[in-house]
């Protein structure tokens, strides 16, 4: 349960700040809706129109997976007002980051001999984080690296590639050599390629936006170099949204013992 919605429903965001946040793939939102179900994740629910609010939670997924089931309020007038309303925007959150989608309108049915409310499976979800350059640490198995649209030195004929080490739409950190080309504060970078893992290699802009010196495990100094994407495609945020997503899970799962 998150201390967002653990007392109180928290009010949605307003759409026009969730587009580049939403996901529009039906694999990647039932695999986001029983993420929620097996987090047993709360739920704040707001009925539009209207403006009633409660809390709730998903239950399962329908055996075809078009429909979705949350828990009816133990007050009868909200579930009539949420079976009435056009919509309900749900909010809630999921290792840290935020989740909102809209479904409805709403029927009633009965689940295991328990009433629950229906709804068919939202065609999009966002997925906000909470700060704008939160950025997801990448494994160290994983080999996501980025060639920048610069070589290392005059005498280099190959541009320079560099390790990821962290990522998120907004950005991410690259581990350079400690005698490699300087990078000024602000310098913009055209022709990066980042490749991910089982993903395609994607051509991006970044902007120099801090530089500061690491050690690794062996005392070996290097350069930790952060970056903002610049103008980044669409495609290309929704596929380092993918593969947040995917390694945020597998990792959760780990840590929950299951895998």
């Amino acid at each position: 349960m998150s201390e967002e919605t653990e007392n109180q429903p928290v009010a949605p965001l307003k759409n026009d700040s969730l587009e580049k946040y939403l996901l529009h793939g039906k694999r990647q939102i039932r695999q986001l809706l029983q993420a929620l179900i097996d987090g047993h994740s709360l739920i704040s629910a707001h009925l539009s129109p209207g403006g009633q609010s409660f809390l709730t939670a998903l239950v399962t997924l329908s055996d075809d997976e078009e429909w979705v089931f949350l828990d009816v309020s133990p007050d009868r007038q909200i579930n009539d007002r949420a079976l009435q309303a056009e919509r309900m925007v749900c909010v809630t959150q999921l290792d840290k980051i935020r989740i909102q989608f809209s479904v409805g309108p709403l029927t009633e049915m009965q689940l295991d001999g328990r009433p629950a409310l229906a709804a068919r499976i939202p065609e999009q979800m966002a997925r906000v984080q909470r700060r704008e350059f939160y950025r997801m640490q990448v494994p160290v198995t994983h080999e996501v690296s980025c060639r920048l649209g610069v070589k290392a030195d005059e005498t280099d004929p190959e541009p320079l590639e560099a390790r990821v080490l962290d990522i998120s739409p907004g950005g991410t950190a690259l581990q350079l050599p400690l005698d490699t080309v300087h990078l000024p504060i602000g310098k913009v970078i055209d022709d990066c390629v980042l490749k991910l893992v089982d993903g395609e290699a994607l051509t991006v802009r970044l902007e120099v936006r801090n530089n500061s010196q690491q050690s690794t495990r062996s005392g070996v100094l290097t350069q930790r170099v952060g970056f903002r994407f610049v103008e980044l495609p669409r495609a290309a945020d929704t596929q380092i949204q993918r593969y947040i997503f995917k390694t945020e899970r597998e990792r959760s799962s780990r840590e929950r013992g299951g895998l």
